[in-house]
């Protein structure tokens, strides 16, 4: 990365000033008020598609390599191209599986019960895999959440499910890690459990801070602090980081050292349930997110590719890079060639949204959560809505091990919320 001069370190200091009011003191010798972000609704809603977009995008250009490179970096000749009508993915499940969680907020509300919520997951019709599909087929069968996310029932626990699904929580709540971390705890404990409930909270927590932050480092390392420090996933980040500083140009390089420790290594496969070199683990696919952020030095197609070529997951992990880096640019200044063929009326499989519906229920939740947190509602000289948003500390939860886990919760459905789920395990 190159290094800033005093112009551009002035720049960047005038750019933090106008997002964020600090603490200070005032006239009386009293407190001023404690530090705040603030963001225009409008400026919201066009960082917000753009990170719809970029999902959409990332998993659409990744699609046709995803788990036919594994263990392996995909060549640079069998990349695939990108093309304009791709962006216009309604039929992935990194998009509507995530709108389910979404719905289940817009229907009962920001205090929607984890329970609930596992009753809407189970009466989901929609293919599903690893996690997901160990969660649901739980949930089908009585077993409440967060059980159902449990290692004791959940063999796919330690998966990336939640973390591919995740972009959601911080999509909704712009500049508010707890936020994030809380609905980790609900949705992502549906079907997953430690270092993939962690993935998930990573990436949202990256996502709330894109929308302030333009600067791919600071973006990963506020992901960072949403998750317990001791974790395998923390720890995988971490390194990350490091060997990027050590071979800021040579991301092969630092590919190998986390195919050497996160992909070879049982010690940090343990809750592994792919074996061989196939590897569906959050945490190792995080790695290969942050990888795109970071070697991509804030280049949308370069941050995209990258992510891709890592391999493993390799549509969902540029979709979750190419998300948080598309909030930081914004709608109005996306090249053209991913916006072009943006088809805004067709509804996502399996939801009751299509691009522009999608866009007003994110506005809608995102404003309460602004109010939940403390913020509040002003407006600008023209009388444009501004959100004004308290900076806080993040709170990750205790640390939880898939191979070590604690004890269960011995949550079941009552016979009343079982007449509300219809379908039997392994139907769909």
């Amino acid at each position: 990365m190159a290094r800033r001069t005093s112009g551009q370190t002035a720049f960047l200091g005038m750019v933090l000033a106008v997002g964020m009011t600090a603490i200070g003191t005032g006239s009386d010798g009293m407190s001023a008020e404690p530090a705040v972000r603030r963001i225009s609704l409008a400026e919201y809603r066009d960082k917000m598609e753009a990170a719809w977009i970029g999902q959409m995008v990332g998993v659409g250009w990744g699609g046709p390599t995803e788990f036919r490179y594994v263990g392996r970096i995909i060549p640079e000749n069998e990349m695939p191209a990108w093309k304009p009508e791709m962006v216009n993915q309604f039929h992935q499940d990194d998009l509507y599986v995530e709108m389910t969680f979404l719905r289940s907020l817009e229907e009962y509300g920001w205090d929607v019960s984890i329970r609930q919520a596992g009753i809407d997951f189970a009466n989901s019709r929609y293919p599903l895999w690893h996690a997901n599909r160990a969660g649901r087929d739980n949930l089908r069968s009585g077993i409440a959440p967060p059980d159902s996310g449990h290692p004791h029932f959940n063999k796919h626990a330690d998966d990336i499910d939640y973390q591919i699904e995740a972009d959601f929580s911080g999509i909704i709540a712009p500049g508010m890690p707890n936020t994030v971390i809380a609905l980790g705890n609900k949705f992502g404990r549906l079907m997953n459990y430690g270092d993939g409930v962690y993935g998930g909270q990573f990436v949202g927590g990256m996502y709330a801070e894109a929308f302030f932050e333009c600067d791919p480092l600071k973006i990963v390392e506020a992901g960072l602090r949403c998750i317990p420090a001791e974790s395998q996933y923390a720890e995988c980040i971490r390194d990350v980081i490091a060997w990027w500083k050590e071979n800021p140009d040579n991301w092969e390089a630092t590919w190998q050292k986390i195919e050497e420790k996160y992909n070879r290594n049982p010690e940090y496969r343990r809750a592994s349930c792919m074996k061989g070199l196939a590897n569906i683990d959050a945490k190792i696919n995080g790695a290969y997110i942050v990888m795109g952020l970071l070697y991509g030095k804030g280049d949308l197609d370069r941050t995209i590719v990258i992510a891709t070529r890592c391999g493993q997951d390799s549509d969902c992990n540029p979709s979750n890079a190419g998300g948080v880096l598309f909030t930081t640019v914004g709608l109005k200044r996306l090249p053209e060639r991913f916006t072009a063929e943006l088809d805004r009326q067709s509804v996502f499989s399996h939801t009751a949204y299509n691009f522009d519906r999608l866009s007003d229920v994110c506005v809608k939740l995102a404003r309460e959560a602004v109010l939940r947190a403390g913020g509040r509602v002003e407006k600008d000289e023209r009388g444009g809505e501004v959100w004004v948003i308290p900076v806080e500390e993040p709170r990750p939860g205790a640390l939880e091990q898939c191979w070590n886990p604690g004890p269960i919760a011995e949550s079941r459905f009552t016979e009343e919320e079982r007449q509300k789920i219809p379908f039997p395990p392994g139907e769909r």
